[in-house]
Order: structure tokens, then sequence, then C-alpha cells
């Protein structure tokens, strides 16, 4: 999410702008958070432990099986 929340940063206010100082380009990018962060819901998982826990398994048995 992070990697996600950096590139959407960096193409729709970084790329966009030219700075004509590291204060610019600071003010730039916590005007960003803040309409990001006015628009920001909450994360909902949408699968249980079981089946998460379930996946983690049946990777970790082909990691095993040498596939």
């Amino acid at each position: 999410m992070v990697e996600s929340w950096l590139s959407n940063l960096t193409n729709k206010r970084l790329r966009r702008g030219s700075f004509e100082s590291i204060f610019a380009l600071k003010r730039a990018i916590d005007e960003f958070v803040e309409v990001y962060n006015s628009k920001a819901t909450p994360f909902v998982w949408t699968k249980d432990a079981d089946e998460i826990l379930q996946k983690i398994r049946k990777i970790q048995r082909l990691l095993v099986t040498g596939h």
C-alpha cells in the first residue's frame, strides 16, 4: 500500500509540478496529503482469518515440495 500511495503522490502531484525550492516541494506534498486524507476510507477485510491462514498453508506446502 505504501508503494501505491507513493506512486499516486508522484504521478498526481510531483510530476505535474515544478518547485522553486525545497519549501515549495514540501508544501505541495503537505497539500496532497491533506486532500488525500480528506477522502480516506477505512480498510475493510474481505476474507476471514481462516481463509487467509488456509491459503498460507497451501503456499507453504507448495514451497516445501519444490514446485
